[in-house]
């Protein structure tokens, strides 16, 4: 199959780093309880998925689909769609030590090849949001969601991209990169990020409103992730690491 050339370079990094991630740390990601971040704040106290009993969800970009998980615990009926087999593959496995099952698809997150309408909920936490052109996966979205239904993401704050020197280094006090023309990053792989403005001009062209932006602090006793370093627990009490966009389509 013929990939976009941002698809392709992506899902060679993942399988790469799928090869780095155990299926014990995807299976203790499945066990855990809904969450937000790498801070793990609780979702019961954020209040983003609410009831999700009975919803038809596809999650885009959902790598080893502990999110599904969480969901299909609560009587949704998720769908999980990534680009990278070995992933889930990952995914797999963890449903055969757990029990919970729904349906995988190895697609791009910006052409699912999905039915019109099929979702009540279309959601991604740093999948799609981040590793897919929003210019492609966020139509996509609105075309699986039925009317009414919710788009739910989380990401990086624009000013976590915007104090990041590079892959590399840790997120600094000061401004590293132009706002203005900020798209698509270079960097092991391909990343998009947008502004807030262009992010809801290109929501709101797509048919849907905004309802909420959540932004993430490092919560009181946090402490420096070993994993996701590229933001400290010090920076992150002052400025937000993270953003959840919920948003509705509209009828």
């Amino acid at each position: 199959m013929g990939w976009p050339e941002d698809a392709a370079k992506n899902r060679e990094l993942w399988t790469k780093t799928n090869a780095e991630y155990t299926d014990g740390k995807a299976l203790a990601a499945w066990q855990r309880e809904p969450s937000w971040g790498i801070w793990h704040i609780p979702d019961r106290e954020l209040e983003v998925f609410g009831d999700v009993d009975g919803l038809d969800v596809v999650e885009l970009g959902c790598g080893t689909a502990y999110v599904s998980a969480w969901l299909a615990k609560r009587g949704a009926r998720p769908v999980g769609v990534d680009i990278t087999p070995a992933q889930l593959e990952s995914a797999r496995r963890c449903m055969a030590e757990t029990g919970i099952e729904f349906p995988l698809v190895e697609a791009d997150a910006g052409a699912t090849g999905l039915p019109d309408a099929c979702a009540d909920l279309v959601v991604s936490e740093y999948g799609a949001s981040i590793w897919v052109d929003p210019y492609r996966w966020i139509p996509e979205a609105a075309r699986l969601l039925r009317p009414r239904g919710r788009l739910v993401f989380l990401c990086n704050s624009t000013l976590v991209i915007l104090c990041s020197p590079d892959e590399e280094a840790q997120v600094i006090e000061t401004l590293q990169r132009p706002q203005r023309g900020l798209h698509r990053i270079e960097w092991d792989g391909a990343e998009f990020h947008l502004a807030h403005g262009e992010r809801i001009d290109l929501l709101r062209a797509n048919g849907f409103e905004l309802e909420r932006l959540v932004e993430l602090y490092a919560p009181d006793g946090a402490e420096n992730h070993a994993y996701y370093d590229f933001v400290s627990v010090e920076w992150a009490r002052r400025w937000p690491a993270e953003e959840i966009w919920i948003c509705r389509k509209r009828p």
